[in-house]
């Protein structure tokens, strides 16, 4: 499962500018010995005059026989977010209303359904290469204990990197509370309250506006069923249409 949060593989732009609008497929190749898998992501970012609007949804195929059957994706997760700004000609047009929904479902197991709601705080440098997205909100987990029904998030995106037109560096980080059963490498099960996790990414445009090339590495800590720290690096090609 990955959280391409709203982003992470858009590169967020001010709601309050032009109309724009993107779609995009991405396949990627996870590495790490616990996933060998593929995973491919259909996303969108459209803006309008009432604000923003970001999806995805991830499909996993298991190439690992252990991890599950090869004829059919191992799981399913989805995202869907709307941003909400009637103000954008205000002194606080950076200031955003944000909801939410998470969901999915996996072999053997389902992603219980999330509802998100809180601030979005947008920053961004003068010629919008830049920008940078803190997010508070209140998550609510149904029949998922949790410490503190919350969730920060922070989205970042940087064109055009080091002077190089076409490289491209975005990603999120997310933090939020949730009572699960974690397992580390000695098989030992322990109950864990906090989820991390972040996608940093960087993409090339090969000279033509639709295709790239690139790759992330998810760091995350008690994400999913796992305990401690992991780093799992991806490759792939993302399609813009």
């Amino acid at each position: 499962m990955k959280k391409k949060l709203f982003f992470a593989l858009v590169l967020c732009t001010a709601f309050f500018a032009t109309a724009n609008a993107q779609t995009n497929i991405q396949v990627m190749y996870d590495f790490a010995k616990d996933r060998q898998q593929i995973t491919t992501t259909i996303e969108g970012f459209y803006t309008d005059r009432g604000g923003n609007t970001f999806f995805f949804v991830d499909h996993d195929f298991a190439l690992n026989k252990n991890l599950g059957d090869t004829q059919s994706p191992a799981g399913t997760y989805m995202e869907v977010a709307r941003c909400l700004n009637f103000w954008q000609n205000s002194p606080v047009n950076f200031l955003s209303a944000h909801v939410e929904y998470n969901g999915g479902a996996y072999k053997g197991f389902g992603i219980n359904h999330a509802f998100l709601a809180g601030a979005d705080f947008f920053l961004h440098s003068k010629n919008y290469n830049n920008t940078l997205n803190l997010k508070v909100l209140y998550k609510g987990i149904l029949k998922t204990k949790q410490v503190v029904p919350m969730q920060f998030t922070v989205v970042w995106g940087m064109k055009d990197l080091f002077g190089a037109k076409g490289l491209s560096f975005s990603g999120f980080a997310d933090f939020w509370w949730e009572d699960h059963v974690v397992t580390g490498k000695d098989l030992s099960a322990s109950l864990s309250h906090v989820v991390f996790i972040s996608e940093p990414q960087i993409w090339y445009n090969c000279g033509t506006e639709h295709f790239n090339i690139g790759g992330e590495v998810e760091l995350s800590y008690d994400f999913g069923t796992t305990h401690g720290f992991r780093a799992r690096p991806c490759l792939g090609i993302k399609w813009v249409f």
